[in-house]
This record gives structure tokens, C-alpha cells and sequence, in this order.
């Protein structure tokens, strides 16, 4: 069960939580239209994005990885002592994951995609992005695996019934894909399990939003009945 917190922790709760799922969705859209080959890098799961595809699925990305991180600190402030061990490890393996899709990207759309863009690559090979078969790609899945087990502490701490129900469920649910993301650079099939993602993780945000929102109506409800007494 989570205890009373501040408001301002409700507030950066609530916000991060839907920011994540806004970029989280908006990240989903890009990647189905990168794989339906709308995006121009021909379809399918093993073909090169173009420059535009990077800025389009990595921008959100991007703004994920921090947001992501803030909504876990959150977490963090929102839970009992007796289940800080928890949400603590879970703010280790979001800010592991953090930092290595945030370099990932931020390279990936300062320095490879305008490269790309003018047809400059000589000597930056190891650095594009090629699914299953390059270096920033394992970075990548790491950092998703990261995330995944965030996620699977991150459920521990909830214990009620109701929305901290559901929120379980859905982070259980995204730590469970752990080893389809971190295993698909040797099993490519592994990848239509992994993108259950776009299911479980969204889930688990929108439900932690209105998690946070709930907590913060209470407060306010408690306050008004507390001023009429």
C-alpha cells in the first residue's frame, strides 16, 4: 500500500506518468509505420531506418528515457518504508537505462542521422544503427532490459486493490518481456514478443497517472473536509 506524499510529488508524478505514455504512443506509431516500410526504409523489423525514420521513432525516445526516469522517482517518494527497497532498485535500473538510451539517441540524431542525411559515413560504420547486427543496438536492448527490470521492482511496490492493482499487473507484465528484448540480437523472432511493449508499457504509465491523480484528489478532498470542520 503507498503512503501520503506531498504535493508536489503527486504533481511531478502525475505529469511524468503522462508524459511517458504520450511518448511512449507517439514512439509506437513511428515504429509501426517504420515497419510497414512508410517511413522509407522498405518494411519489416531488420531493415536500416533512413534519417528521417531515426528522427521520428528516436526523438520520443529520447524524451521517454527522462521522463521515465522522474515518474520512478516518484514512485520512489509515493512508497511505504517497509517496500523502499523496491522502488529504490527500480530508480538504479531506470537511471541505468536512462543513461544509455540517452547517449544512444542523442548521438544517434546529432551526430549519425545528418551524416546519413548528406551521405557522409565513411568512418563512423560501427556507429549506425542496424538492427540485430550493431554495437548501438545492443546498447539499446540493454537499456530496454534495464527498463524492464525497473519495471518488475517498481510493481513490488504496490499492494492495494483497485488502479495499484492494474498498475501491478501492467509493470509485471512489461518486466516479463526481459528476456525477448535482451535475447533478440541471437533470436530475432524474439522481437514480435518484445513489442508487447507498446501494450504493457503505456499501460502501465496511464495507469500510474491516474494513480497519481487520485492520490492528489484525495488530498484535495481531505483538505476541503478538514477546512469545513
Amino acid at each position: 500500500m503507498v503512503r501520503e506524499i506531498s504535493s508536489s510529488t503527486k504533481t511531478v508524478g502525475f505529469w511524468s506518468a503522462v508524459l511517458a505514455t504520450l511518448f511512449s504512443i507517439t514512439y509506437d506509431i513511428g515504429q509501426i509505420a517504420e515497419w510497414l516500410g512508410w517511413l522509407g526504409s522498405g518494411g519489416g523489423s531488420e531493415n536500416l531506418s533512413t534519417p528521417v525514420g531515426l528522427v521520428i521513432l528516436l526523438t520520443p525516445s529520447l524524451f521517454l528515457g527522462s521522463s521515465f526516469l522522474v515518474l520512478v522517482v516518484s514512485i520512489h517518494q509515493l512508497t511505504s518504508p517497509d517496500r523502499k527497497v523496491w522502488s529504490h532498485a527500480a530508480v538504479v535500473f531506470a537511471t541505468a537505462y536512462a543513461v544509455l538510451i540517452s547517449i544512444n539517441y542523442f548521438v544517434q540524431l546529432t551526430w549519425v542521422a545528418p551524416r546519413l542525411a548528406a551521405g557522409r559515413t565513411a568512418g563512423m560504420e560501427q556507429f549506425i544503427f542496424v538492427p540485430f547486427d550493431s554495437f548501438l543496438y545492443a546498447v539499446d536492448i540493454l537499456g530496454y532490459s534495464f527498463m524492464s527490470v525497473a519495471t518488475l521492482f517498481a510493481a513490488m511496490v504496490f499492494t492495494g486493490k483497485g488502479i495499484e492493482r492494474i498498475a501491478r499487473w501492467f509493470l509485471i507484465a512489461n518486466g516479463l518481456l526481459l528476456p525477448f528484448i535482451a535475447l533478440q540480437m541471437f533470436w530475432h523472432w524474439m522481437i514480435w514478443i518484445a513489442a508487447l511493449w507498446a501494450v504493457t508499457f503505456p499501460g502501465s504509465t496511464w495507469s500510474l497517472a491516474l494513480l497519481f491523480r487520485r492520490a492528489a484528489s484525495m488530498t484535495a478532498e481531505s483538505g476541503r473536509l478538514a477546512n469545513e470542520t
